[in-house]
């Protein structure tokens, strides 16, 4: 993409109503636009970004062997009081009424309408088990959003719900999303910690939340330090082998880690005080067992092996992929702008061209950006008529994680300089080394679709 061609409205000053870091950058650098409290316009570079986020979720989730849907914003209302959750849920539940005087909601969550779908269609436990998924977009109709797409009325999420015969294979389930939800934030460059959590509206005994550490963190949480030390990374998982998901389960969820609500201060007071941490966390997820809360009530039964009508066992799992890209920021990011980890970056690389309008600089950045593309990368290349401060500062508050800059000077030397946005280190080689250097950086990022 050449900037000159590009919609990038980016902003000199901090926005007055941002009050934290993420807001503040994610307007600056012109990825959204409010269109009313806690609702926002995505931009096209946030837009990117937020695709970008959402195909790492469907690539996991395929993996682990669950199945994409899409289901609808708006749900009648005589489902959710099937369950009794339409009175039950509060404010935040924006209710409508039709032309027809019939009570509809803009779902805050799917429980009841994945209940009534898996009823009308599935009457066996032949066709267990079963994990259907979609990413949608939701509404909560919080009495006070702020900080932006991390407490918006609407939002980006991806909501998944299994349906299993017995409670065993529904604990499988929920180990298994468990694990994919690890690799999943270690692809978007984020160690977000599974802490034991409080159920709230959602209902369920077995629940855990996926914190990311950040001062700006609405969650106050409490851990054993040792656990910031444990990575998936590369191992391969086999998500049908029922013991390797549960010991991976164990093995992240051993050691002490609570949110406020389930905080217990005499099993913390056992922890090693050096290892005794406490800190704000950015809920990015959440994973419940439910059993047959929705299932019993809404009569979805299978006939199981003895013939006998039996309720599904269910749990839900959700992952907040707009609150995603702000809590993004939040972990990666300095006083100039956004440092994007290479697994979400909206673009590999940018490209500076010092001498805009000299034949020389101007071919050389052309061959790059062609060179760049065939080689499968996508390249931002800064080719406005601007001086260079300028296109440096809108580099780095945009935050890809490689610039190459290009000016006469180097030219002469057959050199252009690579620079990381992370370390800030520069490094001069001739384009075509600056070409491959990428490349093989890229090389081990699995890097999906992009709008």
């Amino acid at each position: 993409m050449r900037l000159s061609r590009y919609f990038l409205p980016v902003l000199r000053e901090n926005p007055s109503e941002a009050q934290i870091v993420s807001h503040r950058l994610m307007l600056r650098a012109g990825m959204i636009k409010q269109a009313a409290a806690g609702i926002y316009s995505w931009l096209p570079l946030g837009f990117k970004v937020l695709r970008k986020l959402e195909n790492i979720v469907h690539e996991e989730q395929i993996r682990a062997g669950h199945i994409p849907m899409l289901m609808p914003t708006l749900q009648s209302a005589d489902l959710w009081r099937e369950s009794g959750r339409y009175d039950a849920y509060g404010p935040e539940m924006l209710r409508i009424r039709d032309r027809h005087d019939r009570d509809m909601l803009y779902g805050p969550t799917n429980e009841e309408l994945i209940t009534d779908i898996f009823r009308t269609h599935v009457g066996s436990y032949k066709d267990l088990p079963l994990t259907l998924y979609h990413i949608q977009w939701k509404f909560r109709d919080e009495i006070r959003p702020r900080f932006g797409v991390m407490r918006g009325r609407e939002f980006l999420m991806k909501d998944g719900y299994n349906f299993d015969l017995t409670k065993e294979d529904a604990l499988h389930a929920y180990n298994r999303h468990l694990v994919s939800y690890l690799r999943t934030y270690e692809r978007m460059g984020l160690q977000a910690i599974p802490m034991r959590a409080d159920s709230g509206p959602i209902g369920g005994d077995d629940t855990h939340e996926f914190l990311v550490l950040a001062e700006t963190g609405e969650s106050e949480v409490f851990y054993d330090s040792a656990v910031t030390d444990i990575r998936l990374g590369e191992r391969e998982i086999d998500y049908d082998d029922v013991a390797q998901c549960r010991a991976v389960m164990e093995e992240f969820t051993a050691l002490y880690a609570r949110t406020d609500e389930t905080h217990d201060a005499a099993l913390f007071a056992k922890i090693p005080e050096a290892r005794r941490r406490s800190a704000r966390g950015i809920e990015v997820g959440q994973i419940f067992y439910f059993g047959t809360k929705y299932s019993e009530p809404m009569g979805a039964t299978v006939q199981g092996p003895d013939g006998a009508q039996v309720p599904v066992h269910m749990g839900s799992h959700g992952i907040g992929v707009s609150r995603l890209v702000g809590a993004i920021i939040e972990a990666s990011h300095d006083e100039k702008g956004i440092i994007w980890p290479e697994g979400v970056t909206p673009y590999h690389c940018g490209i500076v061209n010092l001498k805009q309008g000299e034949d020389a600089a101007d071919a050389a950045c052309e061959r790059l950006y062609g060179a760049l593309v065939a080689a499968g990368l996508e390249p931002l290349y800064d080719d406005r008529d601007e001086r260079a401060g300028g296109k440096f500062a809108t580099m780095d508050l945009i935050g890809l994680p490689w610039r190459i800059t290009v000016g006469p000077r180097g030219l002469k030397n057959g050199v252009v300089e690579l620079t990381s946005r992370r370390t800030g280190q520069s490094e001069e080689l001739p384009p075509e080394a600056a070409v491959a250097r990428l490349v093989e950086i890229y090389a081990g990022q699995p890097d999906p679709a992009g709008v």
